[in-house]
């Protein structure tokens, strides 16, 4: 038990290695931001201000990302597990519901979307934010499957310039 704590203490929240990759494919493409502002819910791990939309980089496991490889459920205490992870999501949705009543967008980019890709991958990815900056959706998440058919689409010839093929909506 022990080794597991400290394992799970040490797993960070700022500058994480899937944050890092997004922050950089989106540098690249010349998008500024600003980082982990507290003076909005959920600090918002990058905000842009002149689109005022903010973007989370979401940890599969932590976070709970349905239907995703990564987000496992621990074998041992079930219960604990069960309700860290009902209360990570419930702190979520108050923070997203706050930000959209106050205007702001919001985007939740998972891990699954960012881990082990290459830097074309990320680039593809990276405009597939930007396109979502530039709509006028309120909500929007990319995960692993969203990447995987905006590249099969365009691989197909189906989209044209890396439009975002399939933003999920939430019903608020």
């Amino acid at each position: 038990m022990r080794t597991r704590s400290r394992i799970m203490a040490s797993v960070g929240q700022r500058d994480t290695g899937p944050e890092m990759r997004l922050r950089r494919a989106l540098h690249r493409l010349g998008l500024r931001y600003r980082l982990h502002d507290r003076k909005l819910p959920g600090s918002p791990d990058l905000v842009f201000p002149r689109f005022r939309s903010v973007v989370f980089v979401h940890g599969c496991f932590w976070h709970v990302h349905k239907g995703c490889k990564l987000a496992t459920e621990p074998a041992s205490r079930k219960d604990f597990w069960r309700e860290k992870f009902e209360a990570n999501q419930k702190r979520d949705r108050k923070n997203y519901d706050s930000l959209l009543a106050s205007g702001w967008r919001v985007v939740v980019v998972w891990e699954c979307a960012l881990k082990g890709k290459k830097d074309e991958e990320l680039e593809k990815l990276g405009a597939h934010v930007r396109s979502w900056l530039l709509s006028k959706e309120r909500f929007g998440e990319l995960g692993y499957s969203d990447v995987v058919s905006v590249h099969n689409l365009e691989m197909s010839g189906d989209v044209e310039g890396g439009k975002p093929g399939k933003e999920k909506r939430d019903e608020r």
